[in-house]
């Protein structure tokens, strides 16, 4: 596959070569189609043919890296690299869900409209952002102890007792 990948830029080269030879105006018609009649009457032998896709390759290996050096700038860039890695942020629908948020506010904008849709947009984020995607597992706790049985905080919490003993307060009536 590499092979005829090779032969294929060797052609394009050897054509784009051509017509950069080539000016407009240079040749007549009857010199173009004299070459065409005698580039027809010829017969390549397997030799020629083997000898000529030798000089290809090399000719492609050579073209191939150069235009290489020149056509993966933007995949050497940092930005190439990144979108190579196919680690997007956002995904295709969260761009569309955004596009079409922006639209709507426009519209209810010009229909003066646009701080009322803000506002519900907001209380709508809160509540989708607060809503769990699943249930708790039984004997998962809640980030917010009083939810928990007997009110029990999570490792690590500061509680208001903890607090107040860090702070140097004791109660009134331990005075």
């Amino acid at each position: 596959m590499e092979q005829k990948l090779a032969e294929f830029r060797a052609r394009r080269q050897a054509e784009k070569a051509a017509q950069k030879s080539q000016t407009p105006g240079s040749q007549s018609r009857g010199e173009t189609a004299a070459d065409t009649a005698a580039q027809c009457d010829k017969t390549p032998t397997a030799d020629s043919l083997q000898s000529e896709d030798r000089a290809r390759n090399n000719q492609a290996a050579t073209d191939g890296s150069q235009s290489r050096d020149r056509g993966d700038w933007l995949l050497d860039s940092a930005l190439g690299k990144w979108l190579a890695s196919r680690q997007f942020v956002i995904s295709n629908i969260t761009l569309l869900k955004v596009l079409l948020w922006l639209v709507l506010l426009g519209l209810f904008a010009e229909l003066e409209f646009g701080l009322p849709f803000f506002v519900i947009s907001l209380f709508y984020w809160l509540y989708e952002g607060l809503r769990s995607p699943a249930p708790r597992k039984p004997g998962e706790l809640s980030a917010y102890s009083v939810f928990n049985p007997d009110c029990q905080p999570l490792l690590g919490a500061l509680t208001a007792e903890q607090l107040e003993g860090e702070m140097g307060y004791r109660p009134l009536a331990n005075r």
